[in-house]
């Protein structure tokens, strides 16, 4: 009984080796088809690789890409996350919020991250360059362009570190820095307009209602000096009550200015003291600088990567020419593959 055990291990062993050696005869064989063939692939990759660098970019094949970052920290407290759903709801965007996730719960990164993913901020970066005339989009031109633009348009936020990235992926490294400048300034805005960070929405009220208020100011004590040149130069008594009336409403009206003028100095003052003492919710860290260095392609990875799918290949027809010519030396496969014949 073991010895026949052996016998079986041993024919199985010789099987092995058998069929192992056909496969290195079979590699031998064709040995000058798989050479030649990598051989092919790697000239034919490294060729390749040299024209599509020499050619310009708008003509190459495979031109160098550029893609510049711009970096801001964007702050998701409890304080900013829990007021966030009633901002986006007054703002308008609460249905479109909603169906992408961004909720009650949500921060302010993934509010960014679908803001500057929405259709209405793709088609404003698409206006703003003329990308679909750029990349002569003609058929379904708003949706392929925000299906292109979303492509080469990154947006990523490290949750270990807070910080908020935007890129743009191009040929023309100008060109794409100024796209992540023009999308970093309208996230900003669209920031400001939602009210998140409310000290920075506060600041930029006062300043505009302490403008306001400086220019009324001005205008009253223009007016306030007209009355009372007319009234040196006025000899109707009846006149001269009346101007004299309007300059004391005119100078009450001024009063009121402006203290109202150093209520809103004094809530300026402490508004900036807050954002002193605060993070903001976004903040520019980095702008984008134009890329004096590549982001792709790697043509050392392609030429690599051909001339090992050229050595495959070749060893894949290897074998089926040798299969081939095994079914062509076989009657009996011969036989079976001719068609059989009708009979009469």
């Amino acid at each position: 009984m073991e010895t026949e055990v052996k016998n079986e291990s041993i024919v199985q062993n010789e099987d092995e080796e058998i069929s192992l050696i056909d496969l290195l005869a079979v590699l031998l064989r064709y040995k000058w088809l798989i050479i030649l063939t990598t051989f092919g692939a790697a000239l034919f990759a490294v060729v390749f690789s040299i024209l599509s660098l020499k050619l310009p970019p708008e003509k190459s094949p495979l031109p160098n890409q550029f893609c510049p970052k711009a970096t801001m920290l964007i702050m998701d407290d409890s304080s900013g996350s829990s007021s966030l759903s009633s901002m986006i709801s007054a703002s308008g965007l609460g249905s479109l919020a909603g169906l992408a996730g961004v909720s009650g719960g949500s921060s302010n990164s993934a509010l960014a991250t679908y803001l500057i993913k929405s259709d209405s901020f793709l088609d404003m970066v698409t206006d703003r360059f003329g990308l679909i005339e750029k990349w002569e989009i003609e058929k379904s031109p708003r949706a392929n362009s925000r299906k292109a633009l979303k492509e080469v348009l990154g947006a990523n936020y490290d949750k270990d570190t807070g910080v908020f990235t935007v890129s743009f992926t191009d040929i023309n490294p100008a060109f794409a820095c100024e796209v992540v400048d023009f999308c970093v300034e309208k996230l900003e805005s669209k920031f400001l307009e939602l009210g998140l960070d409310k000290n920075i929405l506060e600041k930029k009220n006062l300043e505009e209602n302490i403008e306001l208020t400086r220019k009324k100011i001005v205008d009253l004590q223009n007016e306030i000096k007209d009355l009372e040149y007319k009234v040196s130069n006025v000899y109707s008594a009846q006149n001269m009550e009346a101007i004299s009336l309007q300059t004391n409403l005119l100078k009450l009206e001024l009063e009121a200015q402006q203290s109202i003028y150093k209520q809103l100095k004094t809530q300026l003052e402490l508004t900036k003291i807050n954002l002193a003492s605060e993070k903001p919710v976004f903040q520019i860290l980095e702008k984008a600088s134009v890329p004096d260095m590549k982001a792709k392609p790697s043509r050392g990875k392609l030429c690599i990567i051909i001339t090992f799918a050229g050595f495959f290949i070749s060893v894949f027809m290897a074998f089926l020419l040798n299969a081939v010519k095994n079914i062509k030396n076989d009657e009996e496969a011969m036989a079976k593959l001719k068609p059989a014949k009708k009979s009469k």
